[in-house]
């Protein structure tokens, strides 16, 4: 791996991550540790997995990791990054804008801040999780080492499923194509020596299902849930139900439609709450891991750096109704053909302001916020403000990373395609109507239209959540922006499978990799699209 990655991150990780047991000598455990006490440390030492598991945790909102920029600021750095690179998230051209470059498609290059936090906060949380599982011998018995293990497993596969879709095309038909590099608890010294080449798609994938299946075991075995381990926030914390709905993801992805319906069906199955209620997305939201539709999330404090730093946070470069990067100007609006396709039935069409401004979801209070503020058309207001004060500097809300609403969703999906269009159809028009649009009826009449239905309910429901770029590359959809809205400027027309729509390997990673260095294989860049002729709104 890169040097910075290579030699900084352990020594920044160490406070937080189970030590190696190279490391444990010098460890505050003790002055001089004997062989058969590293080995002791190693298997029974449950606290020290607590505090290596919460510090994988803290690497998903952490201020400035990477570089010094106002756009890293963790994880939902990249969710942002990604929503900007594709259609439905608009933003302006604008100096406020952090994320201009990843909608400008201006970051396929080896140089991009785009790649560089991507790659940089993706094996940050890769390395951390490998801390964990060096800690732990994987034949243990006991049920707190194995619910450690399997949060690791589970963070780790997380990652690499992010990185496999930003690195290269998705996953079907290119299994043989050169992927990222797979660093485990098992080869990471001999990488740090010497390097590492990119393993295939399929090697990657095999990787991730082997990480999720040895997570869903191990979670079953354990028997224990993340709210029996830690009181503050336990859904940051990997549960049996969010291990299968990784596990979904992964096998949506790779079109085993059966597995991701079955995957998707136990989601829901072992997860305590639902979704949201029509009365309750009818109001701004989506702040707090409290909520009962939320599987998983970072939590987010007052005291986090991210939040003290005022701007450097999810809200300031999201948040219409609080005060930060899109206050001042860096709105993020929907795309307005996405909008225009939202039936007037449907609550989640007032997640948006529409031409007026106006939006039926807003209390008084809000509306007239919105009114005095001038904010644009068809910007969000889908995310409320911290604890709802209305201009808030106090950007402490949580993040969403998985809710049980896109479960539905993939088991609708993946059951069509499995061969089962009556089944899914009545997956789809159960969940549309019970929770977000009475008046919602499937017209697809082949398995294909329902997925393409589903797609569209994607786009809608999971706006803003750092998903919805990912479905376009999954399905080979071309990234046409005209009728959205978007600036003259970068207006585009992608087509699936263009070079811009994979990243290039960052050039620290090139550098500093010597087996890559002298004999990799790195994504080809591209240049910026040239725009097209807008159409008409």
């Amino acid at each position: 791996m890169n040097k910075i990655h290579r030699y900084l991150v352990p020594a920044m990780i160490a406070a937080t991550v189970m030590p190696s047991c190279s490391d444990i000598d010098t460890n505050p455990l003790a002055e001089n540790v004997t062989e058969s006490q590293k080995e002791q440390v190693k298997t029974e030492n449950p606290d020290m997995a607590l505090a290596g598991v919460t510090g994988v945790c803290a690497l998903f909102n952490v201020f400035n990791s990477i570089m010094d920029r106002h756009l890293d600021f963790g994880y939902p750095s990249v969710m942002l990054m990604s929503d900007s690179r594709g259609v439905d998230m608009i933003s302006p051209n604008s100096g406020y804008n952090w994320f201009a470059e990843a909608a400008e498609m201006g970051c396929c290059n080896t140089t991009s801040d785009t790649s560089q936090e991507v790659w940089g906060i993706c094996y940050n949380q890769i390395f951390a999780a490998n801390a964990v599982l060096s800690g732990i011998d994987p034949a243990t018995d006991d049920p707190t080492l194995q619910f450690f293990m399997a949060q690791a497993l589970a963070f780790r596969a997380f990652d690499y499923l992010i990185l496999a879709q930003t690195y290269q095309f998705t996953y079907k038909g290119h299994e043989n194509d050169p992927c990222v590099m797979l660093i485990t608890e098992k080869n990471q010294e001999q990488v740090a020596a010497d390097g590492c080449l990119r393993s295939s798609v399929q090697q990657t994938y095999d990787m991730i299902m082997d990480d999720l299946n040895r997570s869903v075991s191990l979670l079953q075995s354990s028997g224990l849930r993340p709210e029996q381990i830690i009181n503050s926030s336990p859904k940051r914390f990997i549960s049996l139900a969010v291990a299968y709905g990784l596990r979904a993801r992964a096998n949506l992805i790779m079109q085993n439609w059966a597995a991701a319906a079955e995957d998707a069906a136990n989601a829901i199955a072992s997860f305590s709450g639902s979704p949201y209620s029509r009365t309750q997305v009818s109001a701004p939201g989506f702040i707090s891991l409290a909520d009962n539709s939320w599987m998983w999330g970072i939590p987010v404090a007052e005291t986090d750096r991210t939040v003290t730093s005022g701007i450097v946070n999810f809200p300031s470069h999201m948040g219409s109704l609080n005060y930060g990067y899109a206050s001042v100007g860096a709105y993020r609006k929907v795309n307005r053909a996405l909008f225009d396709r939202i039936p007037e039935s449907d609550v989640r069409k007032g997640w948006f302001l529409d031409a007026a401004s106006q939006s039926p979801n807003l209390p008084e209070n809000f509306q007239a916020y919105v009114d005095g503020q001038k904010i644009p058309p068809f910007a969000q207001v889908k995310f409320a403000p911290y604890q709802n004060v209305l201009g808030t500097d106090n950007n402490a809300s949580d993040i969403p990373l998985m809710r049980v609403e896109e479960m539905y969703l993939i088991q609708a999906e993946a059951t069509a395609m499995s061969g089962n269009l009556p089944g899914g159809k009545q997956i789809l028009e159960q969940f549309v109507t019970t929770y977000r649009d009475p008046a919602f009826s499937s017209q697809a009449s082949s398995a294909e239209e329902l997925q393409d239905e589903t797609f569209f309910q994607r786009r809608v429901e999971l706006w803003g959540e750092g998903i919805t770029f990912y479905d376009f590359l999954r399905l080979n959809k071309d990234l046409d922006r005209r009728g959205g809205g978007w600036p003259t400027e970068w207006c585009y027309d992608v087509k699936a499978g263009s070079n811009v729509l994979r990243l290039p390997i960052p050039n620290t990673e090139v550098q500093g990799n010597e087996a890559f260095r002298t004999a990799g294989n790195n994504n080809p860049g591209a240049p910026i699209p040239s725009p097209v002729t807008d159409t008409d709104y």
